[in-house]
């Protein structure tokens, strides 16, 4: 004997549950939650990679009679965007904000002026690229096809952003490019000149990270916190340094894991699949072999 259908579900309650959780995660009044669009941003990105290489991305019929043109109107459209969110960014993390257009205006038009000094050091990274690795067969192609390269542009410009105080974007910014590449970097991180991330996948970089010039790492790395301090009521202390500082000229090897405040000194090469917690002089060699510090057991 069949049996009966089961009663059609109370959308009513279904509806009051999911807005009565809606307000659960903050005290803002719906109405000033104007968060930025992930869609935007993403597309904000690209925009700013044509700007950084006109002729390599967005238009590519560009002339030198017609560049400076091309730039000023794609910047200005550049600028207007980037302050929406900037805006929808600062509503979204200040519920007492009253002049989020105009500090969102004069921060869009700061981070703008820092393009040139990004683009100086992603013009060292592509070459970097080039340099390191064999494979490449020019730099443009470096340019257009390495995830490496990809995911150093969005978090130099995320930085940039950071630093500014710049809430929400930074981390949306670097997010996507993870998404797209597998590449975590934290737009904290703060790098050097001439970075190359070789194939990239898994690669992780903590938000406290320093690491200078000539830095290469392959696929895998991890450069993480060893463990993290917690306050009194059992939370975890942001922005305190807590991920490794790596110095000039070091080469890490797929899947290392380096982990805490240490230092590799200038030079020196870590092996893949090694396991470190404790610093290295300059020049040091580290390898499964000769190295057991902190391996678990």
């Amino acid at each position: 004997m069949p049996k009966d259908p089961p009663p059609p579900p109370d959308l009513h309650a279904v509806i009051e549950a999911l807005a009565e959780a809606s307000t659960a995660l903050t005290e803002m009044p719906l109405g000033r939650r104007e968060f930025p669009s992930r869609t935007a941003v993403a597309d904000l990105v690209e925009e700013l990679r044509a700007l950084l290489f006109p002729g390599y991305f967005g238009a590519s019929e560009l002339t030198l009679e017609t560049l400076r043109y091309h730039l000023g109107a794609h910047l200005d459209r550049v600028l207007h965007g980037l302050r929406d969110q900037i805006q929808r960014g600062l509503m979204a993390s200040d519920p007492t904000c009253q002049d989020c257009g105009e500090r969102a205006l004069n921060l869009a038009r700061a981070f703008l002026a820092r393009l040139p000094e990004v683009r100086r050091l992603l013009a060292t990274d592509v070459l970097a690229g080039f340099e390191g690795d064999p494979a490449a067969t020019s730099p443009d192609e470096v340019l257009f096809c390495y995830p490496g390269l990809l995911a150093i542009t969005n978090q130099r410009l995320a930085h940039e952003l950071l630093k500014l105080g710049v809430p929400l974007l930074p981390r949306m910014m670097t997010e996507h490019a993870h998404g797209l590449t597998g590449i975590d970097i934290h737009p904290g991180a703060q790098i050097g000149e001439r970075f190359f991330i070789d194939h990239g996948t898994g690669v992780v970089i903590g938000e406290t990270c320093v690491i200078g010039r000539n830095v290469r790492i392959y696929q895998g790395v991890t450069l993480g916190a060893k463990s993290f301090r917690l306050d009194a009521n059992g939370h975890p202390v942001k922005g305190i340094p807590r991920h490794p500082v790596v110095e000039d000229d070091v080469i890490i090897y797929s899947n290392a894991t380096i982990l805490g405040r240490i230092t590799l000194g200038k030079g020196s090469a870590i092996g893949g699949n090694v396991w470190l917690t404790r610093s290295i002089p300059s020049g040091s060699v580290i390898t499964q072999a000769n190295e057991k510090d902190g391996m678990p057991s």
